[in-house]
């Protein structure tokens, strides 16, 4: 059995590695970058840590917990504090605590009376026609009303994808949510309902699900990888055309192989050569897929200048509240370690495509839009004692309406190209955990069908 050739050194093509080296089956690892672990970065700064890309991972799949076993990270883990469950939505400038339950639903000021009233009528709103595929903003409009869209769906989404309502698809980029409508006619009995169907497939919930990092930071979970498959990853070569004859594929310099993982964002993979049966294979259309670009900005500040208590999670920004940034993560109150002793570490996000033009201003530019929100909404009076700005030009993929075709395309070569297999965030999911799964899947797919070659 020759090598499987994996095209891509983020989470993904990480987890693939592993898992087929889990399995047995010899893989090498192609990174065009001088390092592994894509968007997964972790600054250490004296007592500072800042995550430059994802700040928690969310373990709604049995597949993580076993992934960090596999590893001996068990004793690094770090879940979230109990007080960091609070999640906050900005509204007239101020955060307030978004509601846990229905009492507290109908006592929180974050919506009016007239909304929690229409609440009330959704599970009496038909459902759309199967085959229609609506945006999200048309779907939540119709099923809750316009205030939910903008208070709950509009800050909830670019926390999610740095996107519009007005364009993700439902069906592709909230398929579950797609789905509860479909089957059960309501999205409020279907979240009773389908909790018991999540409970004996050992899935979890997002908003269920437990969050947690590592002592080091996400960083460590990629080190643990690259640490276990050293010599099986190649950095600082780019992969660019890749043949398939004589039932292996060829890589060219790079050696030929049984099977090719492409792990890479959608934009790589449309400038790919690929060539089966002497005849091109075209990927070009996925670089039609759209990319929010976002700057991450971390900083640090002394307590006693920060006045809200920092009791949660973070606080998202709704659009209509005309904010500079999307939201913020008060990342000292997720983990200890984070900031030194008397001083808080607080991460916001710009940009996305509610405001794609911020993420080209300077560094200085940035963190100034970014401290005027802090200032408005969680009363930030001092200046900064630690920052640390990283600009993402093309952070998340989105799962926009039509987005289908693309889907359909990686199927289908999946399906009609002998060795031919693709994986990650473009395709399965734009979570870590997502990334994580599809990896470990792809690689489960790989070996599943060598075995049965042989």
């Amino acid at each position: 059995m020759k090598q499987v050739a994996i095209i891509g050194g983020g989470i993904t093509g990480l987890t693939a590695a592993f898992r087929l080296q889990q399995r047995g089956i010899p893989a090498v690892l192609f990174e065009a970058a001088d390092r592994v672990g894509g968007v997964i970065q972790t600054v250490r700064e004296g007592a500072y840590l800042a995550e430059c890309g994802p700040n928690t991972i969310l373990e709604t799949s049995p597949l993580i917990g076993e992934l960090a076993a596999a590893l001996g990270l068990e004793e690094r883990r770090i879940d979230t504090s109990d007080s960091a469950e609070n999640r906050y939505i900005v509204r007239n400038k101020r955060p307030v605590k978004l509601p846990t339950s229905p009492l507290g639903f109908l006592a929180s000021p974050l919506f009016s009376c007239r909304a929690k009233a229409r609440l009330l009528a959704e599970p009496f709103i038909r459902r759309a026609p199967a085959d229609t595929e609506e945006n999200l903003a048309q779907f939540v409009r119709r099923r809750v009303g316009r205030e939910f869209l903008e208070y709950a769906i509009n800050p909830f989404v670019a926390g999610v994808y740095a996107g519009a309502p007005e364009t993700l698809s439902v069906r592709e980029a909230f398929p579950k949510l797609h789905a509860l409508e479909q089957r059960y006619g309501s999205l409020i009995l279907g979240q009773l309902l389908g909790a018991r169907e999540r409970k004996r497939s050992g899935s979890v919930s997002k908003q269920n699900a437990p969050k947690f990092s590592f002592d080091r930071g996400l960083e460590t979970l990629t080190t643990a990888l690259a640490k276990r498959l050293k010599e099986q990853i190649r950095t600082g070569q780019a992969i660019g055309k890749l043949t398939r004859h004589n039932n292996t594929w060829s890589l060219g310099q790079a050696g030929e192989y049984s099977a090719v993982l492409l792990a890479l964002p959608a934009f790589r993979l449309a400038e790919l050569q690929l060539t089966h049966k002497a005849k091109p294979i075209s990927l070009s259309m996925l670089a039609d897929i759209q990319y929010a670009p976002v700057a991450s900005v971390v900083l640090g500040f002394r307590r006693e200048d920060v006045a809200h208590p920092l009791d949660g999670f973070g606080a998202l920004n709704p659009e209509v509240e005309q904010l500079n940034s999307l939201g913020t993560i008060f990342s000292s109150s997720l983990f200890p370690g984070r900031a030194p002793l008397g001083q808080v570490l607080l991460t916001s996000y710009i940009g996305g495509l509610r405001a794609p033009h911020l993420v080209t201003k300077n560094p200085d530019e940035i963190c100034d839009l970014v401290m005027e929100d802090l200032r408005i909404v969680l009363g930030v009076n001092g200046e900064p004692t630690y920052r640390h700005v990283f600009v993402h030009r093309r952070a998340i993929p989105q799962y926009d309406v039509g987005f289908g075709r693309f889907k359909a395309l990686m199927n289908e070569l999946e399906q009609e190209v002998s060795g031919l297999y693709f994986a990650g965030h473009c395709r399965d999911g734009v979570s870590l955990t997502d990334s994580i799964v599809s990896g470990h899947k792809a690689a489960d797919r790989i070996a599943d069908n060598l075995k049965q070659r042989d």
